[in-house]
């Protein structure tokens, strides 16, 4: 058996992406889906020493070797060794380790064993362009890979099928050739005691987007340092969760709850708008099915800031795509209409 090489995961050559917790270097804390960290190396294996928290769902690991996609199944709890690869021919190798999943586990990367006299390399330096999305599980790529049931309702499952890198998000931001913070939680809606996310005390987006770790059924809560990362564009995809329980939009545009919701909605995007003063600002929702008015909500919203870096985009199946989940080749599609949008911005990417 070939000797091992130690990578620790603070080692210089391994370039991170995502809105990850760096309170201890050497033992980041991935909480957020499309997180990532890619690397060049020399040598016939590569193994990572990850510790998981598990709170549902199963878990995996997503891994790129070489050009080909395969995942990880993760052990609920502890700390292991995980082979991503073996008997890899002579020459450089390239290694993107990512999370396919949201907050339904958190991963401690320690780092990474190579052969011994293995050589490591960075890759290609990030790009310029900055994204960052707010969203629910959609946005996260939940069920992405179960491309058998486009159009239709997510068949059983659990976990195995969600896939970040298959999210409109992550693949509007390679199509865009920009770095990308996912903030996304499958279930999350806008306001607490609403949506499906921490059942049965619901937590709201409003609450937990300025949050490096968010679950507190895993760990406690802890705050993000937005200085960290500053995006050109960000997209807010939230409105969909938002009618449970209690779908009030759908049967009174002006019920209390739903001038409430516009109320919160716009205090939420004003948030925003202070962290971020010149990022432009995309309010949307996607193609999942749901009521027209919460998309006739956020345009009032958006009409009434009055913001020229502010704007409410459509897909060409708004609302009424699927039944389930979105699965990868709609994706796709959202991904070309989104990303068309954001490149015929003027001077979008200008910092």
């Amino acid at each position: 058996m070939a000797t091992e090489k130690w990578i620790s995961a603070d080692h210089p050559a391994l370039q991170y992406m995502g809105r990850i917790d760096w309170d201890d270097p050497k033992n980041p804390v991935w909480v957020y889906a499309c997180t990532c960290v890619r690397v060049k190396f020399t040598g016939s294996f590569v193994r990572a020493e990850i510790t998981n928290f598990r709170n549902c769902w199963d878990n995996f690991l997503g891994v790129i070797l070489d050009g080909v996609q395969t995942k990880v199944k993760l052990a609920e709890y502890g700390r292991q060794v995980y082979t991503l690869g073996e008997n890899l021919g002579p020459g450089d190798h390239e290694l993107l380790l990512f999370k396919r999943q949201d907050a339904c586990h958190y991963l401690q990367l320690h780092g990474l064993y190579l052969e011994e006299g293995a050589e490591i390399a960075a890759p290609e330096p990030l790009p310029n362009r900055r994204m960052e999305v707010y969203g629910d599980s959609v946005s996260a790529g939940e069920v992405s890979e179960a491309v058998d049931y486009c159009g239709q309702v997510d068949p059983p499952h659990n976990g195995e099928f969600s896939n970040s890198y298959y999210s409109y998000s992550w693949l509007t931001a390679r199509m865009l050739h920009a770095q990308l913070h996912d903030i996304a939680q499958g279930g999350i809606a806008l306001l607490d005691e609403t949506g499906y996310f921490h059942g049965p005390d619901y937590k709201g987006l409003d609450k937990l987007y300025g949050k490096i770790q968010y679950n507190d059924q895993i760990a406690p809560n802890k705050e993000w340092n937005f200085i960290n990362y500053t995006p050109h564009v960000v997209v807010v995809a939230i409105g969909q969760n938002d009618n449970h329980p209690d779908d009030y939009m759908s049967g009174d545009y002006n019920h209390p709850k739903a001038v409430n919701w516009r109320r919160a909605y716009r205090d939420f995007i004003c948030k925003l708008r202070g962290i971020y003063p010149n990022a432009h600002i995309i309010l949307s929702t996607t193609i999942l099915n749901h009521h027209e008015n919460w998309d006739k909500s956020i345009h009032q919203v958006w009409q009434e800031m009055d913001d020229e870096k502010i704007h409410h985009f459509l897909y060409s199946k708004n609302g009424c795509g699927t039944h389930g989940h979105i699965r990868t080749p709609e994706a796709e599609q959202m991904g070309k209409e989104l990303s068309a949008f954001i490149d015929s911005l003027p001077g979008v990417w200008e910092d």
